[in-house]
């Protein structure tokens, strides 16, 4: 089943392994890649100290990199069970800029969240994306049904998608599950609904009408 996964999604669930798999302390080791993992605002920005500040390109390579095996395989299964039919429907080309705007978005407002706090956490994990792959799957596919998996209980997509975001609405707002980038995955799904829009040309993004026919002067009009 592994050699029919579409190109992009089978590139990132390799990506990802591997470069998980380089983290750990027999081979490279976390801190080899603390330089791109997103580093808060508070730290500061050098461009000549690539250390324990934030650089513009950690905004995309903290999605290669997690912090243990269930963070990886979480959200690889699910880049496996959404990834695999966006990009069927969408082509190479466009399930990847979707995938990567979502994980620089959501990296964005992680930011922007971090500056409010007193105490920013380094953040890592394709979380971002995965959220912003799930929004996708309940806009293309809204009643497709999917299973969560604990407690196993089948519903349609769009449900799926609604309780996935006002869960981790109020617990980024609540604060219940610290040590997690709840804002993070919001944003995943914020600049996705974004994205999907403006490719369809909805509001906040109305394609403008091609200029029909001019009108003729009402003194050129014929009368019936």
């Amino acid at each position: 089943m592994f050699p029919r996964l579409p190109t992009v999604t089978k590139a990132l669930l390799i990506a990802n392994a591997i470069l998980f798999l380089l983290q750990q302390p027999f081979l490279l080791g976390m801190q080899t890649f603390e330089p791109f993992m997103l580093q808060p605002l508070q730290q500061g920005f050098d461009a000549f100290s690539p250390g324990g500040n934030f650089q513009p390109w950690q905004l995309l390579t903290y999605g290669f990199l997690h912090g243990s095996f269930f963070h990886l395989f979480f959200n690889m299964l699910a880049v496996f069970m959404f990834g695999a039919p966006l990009e069927q429907t969408w082509g190479e080309k466009r399930f990847l800029t979707y995938y990567l705007v979502c994980v620089v978005g959501a990296g964005l407002c992680q930011l922007l969240v971090g500056t409010m706090l007193d105490n920013p956490a380094t953040v890592l994990g394709a979380s971002g994306g995965v959220f912003g792959l799930l929004l996708a799957y309940g806009m293309l596919f809204p009643n497709q049904r999917v299973m969560l998996l604990f407690p196993p209980i089948p519903m349609k997509a769009r449900t799926f998608v609604i309780l996935f975001g006002v869960g981790e609405l109020v617990l980024g707002m609540t604060g219940w599950q610290p040590g997690v980038a709840h804002f993070a995955h919001l944003g995943g799904m914020l600049f996705g609904w974004l994205l999907i829009r403006y490719w369809r040309g909805q509001p906040p993004f109305n394609k403008r009408r091609p200029p029909g026919p001019p009108k003729r002067p009402n003194h050129l009009r014929s009368v019936k």
